[in-house]
């Protein structure tokens, strides 16, 4: 039996998949949410196998709500289900730990499917998100660094010194809110979920010697 959880925030569409869901002998509803934060809750007290969350959530950033919820049920597999086929939310998802991302204009049965294939263990995405993912793949696997600004690279090496934006703006002689924006664009740019992603990405392309990242003290009395 695979225990599903529904997060959505319209209730139309939660009823719409407990109708479709509810159907089959294998799956079975186990609860309903409308928001990040109680879905979080849910999942630590519920454990179910498989949760299917829309990323446009009223109270937080629904990436967010799906690294919280690999944090306090690291087995519970989470499938996307969203109408936004943006690349930057599809890579940032799929790099914060969803099973597979499905679009809300999916078939009845490419959901039923999902959900079962999830519960395995295994991922399913649509041919167009699909395409995009290896795209980026090999893009990054080619040139990672590539797309970064001299400036963003600067910034990024100063992230894996374990600099804060403020350290950052005064070593660049930039302001803090301008550091923001690049640490923002990186981010983006390298579909990376925080600053935490960002410094192990500096670290794997060589921007730092790992010996600095581990003491970003002594890098900082040196520069």
């Amino acid at each position: 039996m695979i225990n599903l959880l529904l997060v959505d925030d319209h209730t139309v569409v939660r009823q719409g998949l407990r109708f479709l869901l509810s159907q089959q002998l294998d799956i079975r509803i186990v609860g309903e949410c409308a928001d990040g934060a109680s879905a979080v809750a849910e999942v630590e007290r519920l454990l179910p196998n498989v949760v299917l969350l829309d990323l446009l959530l009223p109270d937080q950033d629904g990436v967010a709500t799906l690294r919280s919820i690999k944090t306090v049920a690291p087995i519970t597999e989470v499938i996307i289900l969203t109408s936004y086929f943006e690349d930057d939310l599809i890579f940032r998802a799929i790099k914060s730990g969803a099973r597979s991302y499905l679009l809300k204009d999916a078939s009845p049965q490419q959901i039923i499917d999902t959900v079962r294939a999830a519960a395995r263990g295994e991922s399913i995405l649509p041919p167009m998100v699909a395409a995009r993912v290896l795209q980026e793949m090999q893009q990054q696997r080619n040139t990672p660094l590539d797309v970064l600004s001299s400036r963003e690279r600067e910034v990024l090496t100063l992230i894996a010194r374990g600099r804060s934006n403020r350290e950052i703006a005064s070593a660049l002689t930039l302001s803090e809110q301008t550091i923001k924006s690049h640490v923002s664009n990186i981010l983006s740019k390298l579909h990376l979920a925080d600053r935490t992603q960002a410094a192990i990405f500096a670290l794997q392309q060589r921007l730092v010697p790992l010996q600095e990242a581990l003491n970003p003290d002594k890098s900082q009395t040196e520069t």
